[in-house]
């Protein structure tokens, strides 16, 4: 396995019983799109936008997204839903485009660990597209629940989504474990109490429990290890 970033932060000390996962940058890779398609409408609309602006869009909501973006301009709520539906036609073009192959390398070998195991699985994403992609990917029979933040009443980095897959798999927070690549969403799932594995560099998903550059080389075995009793 790939060399990882130790922490000190406690871990309870509870068996897993389910596995949640965020979708862009754990199980695919859709950042590009997203930057195509926001910079198209960035073009499109006068928006000032670059590769690093849209860096700094990760784990945001479309809608947070767009006002993040939009750095403190203030338009009329007809117009933002008009800019964020034009966006998210944008993205659906691309979506239409995958297949299996875009999974990111580890993931389908990871996920058959984790389903042989009996481990619940689910993936809490930002995206309103996370149905559609995860069908596109293949995996939606891996997977047990799919929920995004538009299914509850605050967006990362507040831990509602995940405390709501957690529910859907009725499994406790403290047995979850979280495989997110976003700051916010680390910060989300630690707030929800769960055990969390941070995919990136550390400047950015530090605060997890647990930290490695993806999923490609990872084994279920390690995981329960890294949390088990002490």
């Amino acid at each position: 396995m790939k060399s990882s970033v130790s922490s000190t932060r406690s871990v309870p000390s509870v068996a897993l019983q389910g596995a949640i996962f965020d979708m862009d940058g754990v199980l695919t890779d859709t950042i590009e799109f997203h930057y195509q398609t926001w910079q198209r409408l960035a073009d499109e609309e006068g928006i000032p936008f670059d590769r690093q602006a849209n860096e700094a869009l990760r784990g945001l909501s479309r809608r947070d997204s767009l006002l993040r973006m939009l750095n403190g301009r203030t338009l009329p709520e007809e117009k933002i839903q008009t800019l964020l539906d034009r966006k998210n036609q944008y993205f659906r073009e691309f979506v239409r485009t995958m297949s299996s192959e875009h999974l990111l390398p580890g993931v389908r070998s990871f996920l058959d660990e984790v389903r042989a195991a009996g481990i619940k699985t689910a993936v809490a994403s930002a995206s309103q597209n996370v149905y559609a992609v995860i069908e596109q990917l293949g995996i939606a029979d891996d997977i047990d629940t799919i929920t995004n933040v538009y299914c509850v009443d605050r967006p990362k980095p507040a831990p509602d989504v995940f405390l709501h897959a957690a529910e859907q798999l009725g499994v406790s927070p403290e047995n979850c474990v979280v495989f997110e690549d976003a700051e916010s969403g680390v910060e989300a799932a630690l707030a929800a109490k769960m055990h969390v594995v941070g995919l990136g560099p550390a400047e950015r998903v530090g605060a997890a429990h647990w930290v490695l550059p993806s999923l490609d080389g990872l084994h279920w075995s390690d995981v329960t290890a890294k949390f088990a009793d002490r």
